[in-house]
C-alpha cells in the first residue's frame, strides 16, 4: 500500500492513522449545528462575535464555546482588531464540506 500524495485519498491506498485521527477531529468540531452555522456565516466574510451572536440569536457564552472548539481544531483564526477579535475561516475547503452536508441533508432518500 502506497502512501497517498499532498493529502489526496485515491482508490489504491488510505491515508495514515494520524491523518484519519485529524478527519475524525475537524468531523467531529464540525458536527453541531451552531458550528456548522457559524462556518456557514464566516464563509461569507470575517465577523467579530456579537455579529455572530446576532446572527445566530443564541447567548454570547455560548458562542465563545463554539468558536474555541472550532479554533482548537484549526477550523476558524481570531485577530484582534481593536477591541474586537474578528474571526475567519482559515480553509474555505471546510465550508465546502458544509455546503455538501447541507445538500445532501436536504436531499429526499428512499
Amino acid at each position: 500500500m502506497t502512501a497517498p500524495t499532498h493529502g489526496r485519498v485515491d482508490d489504491l491506498s488510505l491515508p495514515g492513522a494520524d491523518v484519519l485521527e485529524r478527519a475524525g477531529e475537524l468531523l467531529r468540531a464540525l458536527a453541531a449545528p451552531v458550528r456548522i452555522s457559524i462556518v456557514l456565516l464566516l464563509r461569507e466574510s470575517q465577523r467579530c462575535v456579537h455579529e455572530l451572536v446576532d446572527a445566530l440569536d443564541v447567548p454570547q457564552p455560548l458562542v465563545s464555546q463554539h468558536l474555541r472548539i472550532l479554533k482548537a481544531t484549526g477550523v476558524v483564526a481570531g485577530e484582534r482588531s481593536g477591541r474586537e477579535v474578528m474571526y475567519r475561516l482559515v480553509d474555505h475547503h471546510l465550508a465546502d464540506i458544509i455546503v455538501a452536508a447541507i445538500s445532501h441533508a436536504g436531499e429526499e432518500h428512499p
